[in-house]
């Protein structure tokens, strides 16, 4: 028997040693140069590096931007789940109802468009729609006679923030909704029939059947939505580029401000592992989640 599966392993070596290269080509040497990196103190217009061991990592801690940035990833990674996993599905379990199953192509397509609209298009497009001055926002406040209402949005820093978050939830909801419709359609009917048969309605259904086969879903689709809004970088570098007044920074716009705004590589690469960190924390949380989902 060992001996077998010695000799299918070396069969498969071939197959899968090509892959193996470029994750640790591309994966795993990129995460050890980047730590490595973190200890040094370089610049893309100097040769030399200067060792400085574990500084940065205290500069970071010390930085009151940093407990800004991260303040704004958990608000982001809070919300988005909120909306994008608990919206979506609730928009898909919706979109199921025989009522509205007919029409469910449109819907798809509707909810989805956005996903695939460019960050940068989006970014403008919203900045317009924000507008104090001529944005569709405001002008619908006034028009409805609710100007006590109007508000420049993202120039403001108290709602700056909402403003850019609220963008990501218009962007991605629908994909997290296509992702649930998938998996309802996996769901066996004959759950559902004997449910209805025992008298049950249409939210306990869902409570107890549709939330339970979809449990799986639900977490991959929450830790991908976390994880994402720890990574964020591009909505924010569009709209705002964490202002006003740093009020908007993330750890992503944070990063990109050290490298190629003050041409602190050392620090830059210090606030990337700190990412890299989280993020990895996260993925491991969702292994641990899976596999305990998994003994129940």
């Amino acid at each position: 028997m060992l001996k077998s599966t010695f000799h299918n392993a070396r069969s498969a070596l071939p197959f899968i040693l090509p892959a193996l290269l470029l994750i640790v080509l591309f994966v795993f040497l990129p995460i050890i140069f980047n730590l490595y990196y973190s200890m040094f103190r370089w610049s893309t217009f100097e040769v030399n590096r200067v060792f400085v061991g574990l500084d940065y990592y205290v500069k970071l801690f010390h930085d009151p931007v940093f407990y800004t940035a991260l303040k704004n990833n958990s608000l982001y990674a809070l919300i988005s789940l909120l909306f994008q996993v608990g919206g979506g599905l609730v928009i898909a379990a919706i979109l199921e109802e025989k009522v509205i199953r007919r029409w469910q192509p449109f819907f798809r397509t509707v909810f989805f468009l956005p996903a695939v609209i460019s960050i940068s298009v989006v970014g403008l497009m919203w900045q317009l729609l924000y507008n104090p001055e001529i944005g569709l926002i405001n002008g619908a406040l006034k028009t409805i006679g609710q100007t006590e209402w109007m508000h420049s949005w993202l120039g403001d820093s108290k709602t700056a923030i909402y403003a850019v978050v609220a963008v990501s939830q218009w962007q991605y909801t629908g994909y997290m909704t296509m992702l649930f419709l998938i998996a309802m359609h996996k769901i066996p009917g004959e759950l559902y029939e004997a449910a209805m048969i025992d008298g049950a309605n249409r939210l306990r259904t869902f409570f107890h059947i549709t939330i339970p086969q979809l449990r799986e879903m639900i977490l991959v689709g929450s830790m991908i939505t976390v994880i994402g809004a720890f990574k964020v970088f591009d909505e924010v570098y569009v709209m705002t580029f964490g202002g006003p007044g740093r009020s908007t920074e993330v750890l992503g716009t944070m990063l990109y401000r050290a490298a190629f705004r003050n041409d602190e590589m050392g620090y830059a690469s210090t606030i990337g592992t700190i990412i890299f960190v989280i993020t990895l924390g996260l993925s491991l949380l969702q292994m641990r989640l899976a596999k305990t989902g998994q003994e129940v």
